[in-house]
């Protein structure tokens, strides 16, 4: 019997029989494979007995990859224990998963990553041209951005991925249902509805595949986002939308001495939402907002909101503006997209492509503004 080594003696004296690894070994190594998160409990992971597992779920965190996700200070204020207690608790729920199969190694070759790279789904956005921009569609364990002016298609783009989800794998869709957290009101289920008629969905399906979630302030937002995982799970969601990341924390953080902040918890947010993406196994898309830089003389002096924490957190990050009654969609940062650009229009199907003959025209007109 393995001898635990931590600092809750209490756990030990209410737990002495439990460790994370009798889940995998007991004669049960050989289906390591079927196991999942569903699977194992709070008390599963080495270090938890039943006070720190009642804690535990006092706070909202109920399963292992719900802890698994936690960040240390969080952790650590929710349970009053100190940070370097939480860390070992974290550690050791991802270190569970990773041995119960349900997480990949820490150290892996480059060839075992290529080739589960090549099984990522991906979601097409309704529009060839811009599935083409991003090799294929919306990504899983990604965090793709879009950030644009008003009216710059932004808000469609997620209308639309909320039908396009919904369809089977063989149809580019996810086969899985959407959570659409709103900050700034601009969900319209009459404008779902009318996007999934016109492409010949079933549209209630659609709708009652959608879960809306309203957020009214920034500290809403962070519960939201930190309680996520759970909602994944109980709705086999795999898609994620917030539109927009940086609304509310413009709005409630004014002046530059509450800058510092303002970042620093959309940092937590962030990067909360990157881990939830790939543990989960689910495509995340934000939409964000711009702003324009007074000291811009050439070129566009549009840029995007929230700085350099969002910047070096998004995955990829896509720039829209208009031109004319279409939209210009940009590859701005991404670590293997090409950078170019397409064009693209917004109708009843929502996202779409410009006919052949106006795209033949925008083509010999210069090809991209």
């Amino acid at each position: 019997m393995e001898t635990k080594k931590h600092k809750h003696s209490d756990d030990e004296k209410d737990n002495p029989h439990q460790s994370g690894n009798e889940v995998i070994h007991n004669g049960k190594a050989d289906e390591r494979s079927q196991i999942r998160d569903t699977d194992l409990d709070l008390q599963d992971v080495e270090g938890i007995g039943p006070t720190t597992a009642k804690k535990l779920k006092e706070a909202g965190i109920t399963s292992v990859m719900e802890l698994a996700v936690t960040t240390i200070e969080q952790l650590a204020v929710d349970i009053n224990c100190s940070k370097d207690s939480a860390a070992l608790f974290i550690m050791a729920a991802q270190k569970l998963l990773r041995e119960s199969n349900v997480l990949e190694k820490e150290f892996v070759t480059a060839d075992f990553v290529l080739e589960k790279r090549k099984s990522m789904l991906r979601c097409s956005t309704g529009s060839k041209s811009l599935d083409e921009l991003l090799l294929g569609g919306i990504e899983t364990q990604a965090v793709t951005e879009f950030y644009g002016e008003f009216g710059s298609g932004k808000s469609q783009i997620c209308h639309t991925l909320c039908a396009m989800a919904t369809r089977p794998i063989t149809e580019k869709g996810l086969h899985g249902n959407v959570i659409y957290i709103d900050t700034e009101g601009t969900f319209r289920p009459e404008r779902l509805q009318q996007i999934a008629v016109t492409r010949g969905f079933d549209a209630l399906e659609i709708l009652k595949s959608t879960t809306l979630c309203k957020v009214y302030n920034s500290s809403h937002l962070g519960l939201i986002v930190k309680d996520l995982g759970r909602y994944i799970s109980e709705r086999n969601t795999k898609l994620v939308i917030i539109d927009s990341i940086i609304s509310l924390h413009r709005a409630e953080f004014t002046g530059r001495g509450t800058l510092a902040d303002r970042q620093q918890r959309l940092n937590s947010i962030l990067h909360k939402l990157v881990r939830i993406a790939e543990i989960y196994n689910v495509a995340v898309v934000i939409t964000n907002q711009v702003l324009s830089s007074p000291d811009t003389f050439f070129g566009d002096p549009t840029k995007a909101a929230g700085g350099n924490v969002i910047g070096h957190t998004s995955t990829y990050r896509i720039y829209l503006r208009k031109s004319g009654e279409n939209r210009i969609a940009k590859m701005v940062d991404s670590p293997y997209h090409p950078y170019s650009d397409t064009r693209f229009t917004i109708n009843q199907k929502g996202i779409d492509d410009l006919e052949e003959g106006t795209r033949r025209e925008k083509e010999l007109e210069g090809g991209s503004d």
